[in-house]
Order: C-alpha cells, then sequence, then structure tokens
C-alpha cells in the first residue's frame, strides 16, 4: 500500500475519520494507528493493519518513531500471510470439543493458534483430553501460566472481541510473553541488587515468566501422570 504514494495509508488502515481526541477535539489528525487490545489483561495490543514486508530490525525502527511507541516492547511483528481459521472462542469449549457437535475436536492451526509448535502443543492437548474422555475423566487442563495454558486460554476465550466490518473479530496468535497472567511482583533487581531498567528489567520479568511456566507445567504433567491408567504390558513365552 506504501508504494502506491504517501497518501494512500491515510484512506486505509490508518483513516483518521470519526476519531477524535478528547483533548484537543478541535484538532483533525492526519492519520491514527489504532492499537487494538488482544487479551483480557490488557498487557498486549495489536497494531491494526500494519502487516509488512519489511525486515524485523527495521519495522521496530520506524515503528518507535511513532508518538507513544518510542519505548513500546514488540511481543511479535509483522508479516503477509493467508491463514484460514475458525473462530474457536465461539464455537469450541476449553477442551477444544465444537459445541455443537462435542464429538468433534480440533487442533493445529485451525484452532488459530500459528507456528508449528504451537500447532503441535494444540495437537498434543486436543489428544490427551480426547484419550481422558475415553476413559471418562475430566481432562486435566494446563494452567493459564504454562505456555500450553496461555495458547489454550487465548483461542478458546482468553481473547478481546473486537468489531471489523461489523462483525466480532478473532485473531490467531503465536505464544508470547503478552499472553500470560502478569507476575505477583515483576524483578526489580539484579542478582547484585543494581536496580533493573530497559532491557535487561525486561529480559528479568521473561526469565521470570519462564520460571514459573517450567515450574507450573512440571506440576501439570506430574497431576496428568498420576491420573493416567497404568499401563499393560505383554510378557513372553507359550502361554
Amino acid at each position: 500500500m506504501a508504494a502506491r504514494g504517501r497518501e494512500t495509508l491515510r484512506f486505509g488502515p490508518m483513516k483518521p475519520v470519526g476519531l477524535t481526541n478528547r483533548h484537543r477535539p478541535q484538532v483533525k489528525p492526519h492519520a491514527v494507528v489504532q492499537l487494538r487490545q488482544d487479551n483480557r489483561l490488557g498487557t498486549l495490543f495489536n497494531m491494526v493493519g500494519f502487516q509488512t514486508k519489511l525486515r524485523h530490525a527495521e519495522q521496530v525502527r520506524i515503528f518507535r518513531m511513532i508518538p507513544g511507541l518510542e519505548r513500546a516492547e514488540f511481543a511479535r511483528l509483522g508479516g503477509l500471510h493467508r491463514n484460514t481459521f475458525l473462530n474457536s472462542p465461539n464455537l469450541l469449549d476449553s477442551t477444544l470439543r465444537l459445541k455443537a457437535m462435542p464429538r468433534l475436536r480440533f487442533a493445529g492451526q485451525i484452532t488459530g493458534c500459528e507456528g508449528y509448535v504451537e500447532s503441535a502443543a494444540i495437537g498434543l492437548l486436543a489428544g490427551r483430553f480426547a484419550a481422558a474422555d475415553r476413559l471418562g475423566e475430566t481432562p486435566n487442563l494446563p494452567g493459564p501460566t504454562t505456555a500450553h495454558g496461555a495458547l489454550l486460554a487465548h483461542i478458546t476465550g482468553g481473547h478481546v472481541e473486537t468489531i471489523d466490518s461489523g462483525r466480532r473479530s478473532f485473531q490467531p496468535m503465536n505464544v508470547n510473553f503478552g499472553l500470560f497472567p502478569p507476575l505477583a511482583a515483576s524483578p526489580a533487581r539484579g542478582p547484585g541488587g543494581e536496580r533493573l531498567r530497559g532491557t535487561a528489567k525486561t529480559l528479568a520479568r521473561r526469565r521470570a515468566l519462564t520460571a514459573r511456566a517450567l515450574a507450573d507445567l512440571d506440576t501439570w504433567t506430574q497431576r496428568t501422570a498420576a491420573s493416567a491408567p497404568p499401563a499393560l504390558t505383554c510378557g513372553g513365552g507359550s502361554e
């Protein structure tokens, strides 16, 4: 779109019609970047209409030129792609069953997750949930503090509904730190007692989120193993 001319974006995703600044209502904006809240926690926002072929480093450089985004942390950068997926929050329950026909389960990219690892993870969960149902057990859901649980929660209801051309809009998502519930207390100081700022603070928070996720994943896998039926083995011999 940008290749068609400097004014093109003003009449596309950055169209300012109908948007006003309540602090300066008399000033009509030239263009507006819309930030759409993407999770219920209010920690993740989507820059509407910013699919691009730019390299990631160039995206970061340009996006930080936008007033208010100078120190933004980017959970995921833009790209061009086409994705076919279900409106999972409306159609699927928390164990990936089709609400209208619970005997059917969906897994992988069609559920609204993006990426090979994410698709495999949701497939693993769908298999576990199906096995639990077959054994007459209640499926054991991973906690939202784990990567599996955070992604599952997003595609089955953790997103924020937005209006797109008069319709409710659900957008696919890779797993990222923006999907995780916040820490009870973010690290403020390093191992040597130094006060953390900027990138160091962000990295420390991500390490803490990762450590919590791994610990909670261990708890979930142990709980799942404890509830599994004993394995059957076949012995040798002529009997």
